[in-house]
């Protein structure tokens, strides 16, 4: 490639592990004891600079960190950061053989966010303005990861929600005695009120029957959605569960590739659908699997890094709800998620991703970096 001021000339990848304030449980996932961060740079001949990043519960981190720079690093040094969407095409078939989704996936995510830093700085334009613009707010919740909690120490959390201003609220369920889960959901349903959005999540910790069974006995409560009841690949059982309740189904977050969100929508009976930009592939995937919630008439929800899904839900006119979620990656950035006197969140007027990190705060956690 010729001199051009889009051409990649630098790359930085960084990798940090960052402790919770306390541990955090669910179903399937165990304890959370901290979050990992992995930072992708990219800097242009005009100096131009994007960040991109990709995060996980706690493990996988440095196995991204090795394909970010062991591999798309090579692939990506001098091509023109504009082409983002043949990169994103390049990016999937350079690994597909060896890591289809997965980790692949993850490292995509980083490198497409970057890229799309540097884009809407070019254009000098807010992420929700250069994504869809259809808004520049959208409605959330507080999704809590709190399996572990005793059911006081829970409702307490909730209240703590509803104090900061949020309309909508999440828990986790999957307890050994779905009995447990049921009384944990009666009480919150009865602390909310009525007028108050309430889901919940089973982090696909249930068979079809069980998930069944427990959703049966949980309608009572108008539950908003239940997410995740049963393992993501069985599309054909949670169309099961659905024909068998009357709660709308969601899942996305373990869904990795286009094609993997495309049999569940034909298959599985979702009532939203929740992509997460930090492992489909960053935005570019995530505003394919929007078209195609879009094209099925299904809100378009998100799971995770809100500091960066509530521009891109505020851009889309078929958004359903952002996830406040437990990681506090906005707590390490210069523009933490704010809400609207309605409890809309707010999505950053600055020109960029909107997502901007806090070296000062983020730096201590660094264990990595090329």
């Amino acid at each position: 490639m010729n001199s051009t001021p889009n051409k990649i000339i630098t790359i930085e990848i960084a990798y940090y592990q960052v402790p919770l304030e306390e541990v955090l449980s669910d179903a399937k996932h165990g304890d959370h004891t901290h979050f990992e961060l992995i930072l992708c740079k990219i800097g242009c001949e005009d100096g131009t600079e994007g960040v991109g990043y990709t995060y996980t519960g706690g493990k996988g981190g440095r196995a991204i960190y090795s394909l970010l720079n062991d591999e798309f690093k090579p692939l990506l040094l001098n091509q023109d950061a504009s082409q983002i969407e043949n990169i994103w095409d390049e990016m999937e078939w350079h690994l597909h053989y060896v890591g289809r989704g997965g980790l692949v996936s993850f490292a995509m995510s980083a490198v497409d966010i970057a890229l799309w830093d540097v884009r809407c700085k070019r254009l000098n334009k807010p992420l929700w303005q250069v994504a869809g613009g259809a808004n520049n707010t959208t409605a959330c919740y507080a999704g809590g990861i709190d399996l572990n909690f005793s059911q006081e120490k829970l409702l307490n959390n909730i209240q703590g929600y509803l104090d900061n201003g949020y309309k909508a609220v999440k828990i986790k369920v999957g307890k050994e005695n779905h009995r447990e889960d049921v009384e944990r959901v009666a009480a919150v349903r009865e602390l909310i009120g009525s007028d108050v959005v309430f889901m919940v999540d089973a982090n696909y910790s249930l068979s079809v029957e069980q998930a069944i069974v427990f959703g049966k006995a949980i309608e009572q409560y108008n539950i908003t959605w239940f997410e995740e009841p049963t393992i993501p690949d069985d599309y054909l059982g949670f169309a099961k569960i659905a024909d068998n309740i009357n709660i709308p189904l969601a899942m996305g977050e373990n869904l990795h590739t286009l094609h993997e969100f495309g049999y569940a929508v034909a298959q599985a009976k979702l009532g939203f659908l929740q992509p997460d930009a930090s492992n489909i592939g960053g935005i570019t995937g995530f505003l394919r699997v929007a078209k195609m919630a879009e094209e099925n008439n299904l809100p378009l929800c998100s799971h995770g890094m809100h500091e960066l899904h509530v521009s891109l839900l505020a851009s889309q006119a078929h958004a359903g709800y952002l996830e406040v979620h437990s990681f506090p990656i906005d707590q390490y950035t210069k523009h933490p998620l704010q809400l609207d006197e309605n409890g809309r969140a707010i999505a950053p007027d600055v020109a960029g991703t909107g997502v901007v990190f806090d070296d000062a705060l983020l730096d201590q956690y660094l264990i990595k970096h090329s």
